[in-house]
């Protein structure tokens, strides 16, 4: 369960933006579409190889709706109209398959990995500043801080004993910097209490809007000032940045 803690030694900074002053988040980069196919071409490949069933899936997912329609289209007398609608309703049905089947399978090459937490949360949706291991202790534990508009969530992967101290000595260091930001605790594991990692995306889009997104800008710029950043490695794994989603 995520834990709110303002600090009050500080008053917010109000500064420039990381982008011309203006506060304006930095912009996305489209990807060309022929990338963006070459990187279907490839989610599908892996998860192919690693889920043998998706072709099956993705076939039923396209011919089920799309034959049914058709099939009532002949019946009311529309086949043209109601063969037209199945198959935009049988590709997007393909479309959420494939999306659930490749995101399943990333998040079984990543699971047990060590910073397999920050690998997800690299790839969530919005706009979340991501900073992996701020923190890490000898047994590989780790600690992961991302700024977004609930405000400044500590993520920690590893026993709760000791992670403990790696987020205690962040608050501390946050504590200079952030105002009166909140601050939100998340532990990532399948106990009572922690959030599992194939959670962890809902979990941060249920988290409240506690702060707009210039002062997203802001902290992001002054905890980069600040530093703290690790060197422990991220899983590479097929995570999926742009896969449709439910």
């Amino acid at each position: 369960m995520a834990l709110r803690n303002r600090s009050k030694d500080a008053p917010a900074g109000k500064g420039p933006g990381v982008k011309g002053g203006k506060g304006t988040a930095p912009a996305k980069k489209k990807l060309p579409r022929g990338a963006r196919l070459q990187q279907i071409k490839r989610a599908f490949a892996v998860t192919r190889q690693n889920d043998p069933k998706v072709l099956p899936y993705l076939l039923a997912a396209f011919f089920g709706p799309f034959l049914l329609l058709l099939a009532l289209g002949f019946v009311v007398g529309q086949p043209i109209y109601l063969g037209f609608l199945g198959l935009l309703v049988a590709l997007i049905v393909t479309a959420f398959v494939f999306g659930r089947r490749v995101q399943a399978t990333a998040y079984s090459q990543v699971e047990g990995q060590l910073g397999a937490a920050a690998a997800v949360l690299d790839n969530m949706r919005g706009d979340w500043r991501v900073t992996p291991a701020v923190g890490f202790t000898r047994e590989q534990d780790l600690l992961h801080r991302v700024i977004g508009l609930p405000g400044v969530v500590l993520v920690a992967e590893g026993a709760r004993n000791r992670t403990r101290n790696l987020v205690v000595t962040e608050k501390k260091r946050l504590a200079r910097w952030i105002g009166d930001v909140p601050v939100y605790e998340v532990l990532v594991g399948d106990g009572e209490g922690q959030v599992g990692l194939r959670e962890l995306e809902k979990h941060f889009l249920k988290l409240p809007r506690n702060i707009k997104g210039k002062q997203v800008n802001e902290l992001d710029r002054k905890l980069k000032a600040m530093g703290g950043a690790g060197a422990m490695p991220i899983p590479k794994g097929p995570m999926p940045t742009r896969m449709p989603r439910k």
